[in-house]
């Protein structure tokens, strides 16, 4: 099963980052937070992607044609250009870089990969977010359920630390706690090949037509996942993220090192 990750928006909610790279490359302990969403994929055996580009798309580009000798040790011959590889870090995976244009809208990304997608299930996500997830879990209830499309549903982090007073005394203090009541997007799509005949034009956004029609039809299922999850949209997130790889305490690290 093929996985589409939605990486060409502009990012402009973390315009700090983006100026001069694309939101998915953004880093989270050297590494680009799109590498960590396809790690928790690939630890579940699905190692095809196809990346949706758009704003400088070229960056991705560079950082996959150079993927290989960036992670390994080098010798460069001067006389002729030759370089040789030796040892590095190597991943088993297809990568599809697939330019779906700059101002494409979400749904319309989706649907100029049609090609590459071709006639099966697949999956899709976005470039920034990441998630305690199993994906193994995801695709059997997808299968089990018998509709178009399945959604991750997440109960969002909280912005702000939590109390519970008593007169004038704290009760309860908890720093940034997961919200206990409603649920939200978390991407995590697990779709049949038939979704793409709800997206006509590039200028849908794959969350508003589609998923309302899907809706309508009683198409769409959702996956509770009640663990970790946590999207990258402000420099706080980026910052939240970091900390937590340097602790040692990542809960969407689920691959061994």
């Amino acid at each position: 099963m093929k996985v589409v990750i939605l990486a060409g928006g502009l990012g402009t909610r973390l315009s700090e980052e983006t100026e001069v790279k694309p939101k998915p490359m953004v880093e989270i302990g050297g590494r680009p937070i799109l590498w960590h969403i396809m790690k928790t994929y690939a630890a579940y055996g699905f190692r095809e992607f196809i990346v949706a580009l758009g704003y400088k798309g070229e960056y991705i580009k560079n950082y996959f044609i150079n993927y290989h000798q960036l992670r390994g040790d080098l010798t460069v011959s001067l006389l002729n250009g030759n370089v040789e590889v030796h040892d590095g870090e190597k991943e088993d995976w297809i990568v599809h870089l697939v330019d779906t244009g700059y101002l494409t809208e979400t749904g319309g990304r989706v649907k100029r990969l049609a090609p590459i997608i071709g006639n099966e299930p697949f999956m899709l996500t976005y470039g920034d977010g990441v998630a305690s997830l199993d994906i193994g879990k995801l695709v059997q209830f997808h299968k089990a359920q018998g509709k178009l499309a399945t959604v991750t549903a997440v109960r969002p982090p909280a912005r702000f630390g939590g109390m519970v007073l008593s007169n004038n005394h704290v009760m309860d203090f908890k720093e940034k706690p997961q919200i206990g009541e409603g649920w939200i997007n978390g991407g995590y799509f697990v779709l049949e090949p038939q979704v793409l005949d709800f997206i006509d034009s590039d200028e849908i956004e794959w969350e508003r037509e589609p998923i309302e029609a899907l809706t309508a039809e009683n198409q769409l299922t959702a996956y509770r996942h009640e663990g970790f999850w946590q999207c990258m949209d402000t420099l706080r997130d980026v910052r939240a993220l970091q900390d937590m790889w340097r602790s040692g305490n990542s809960p969407w690290k689920i691959w061994e090192s």
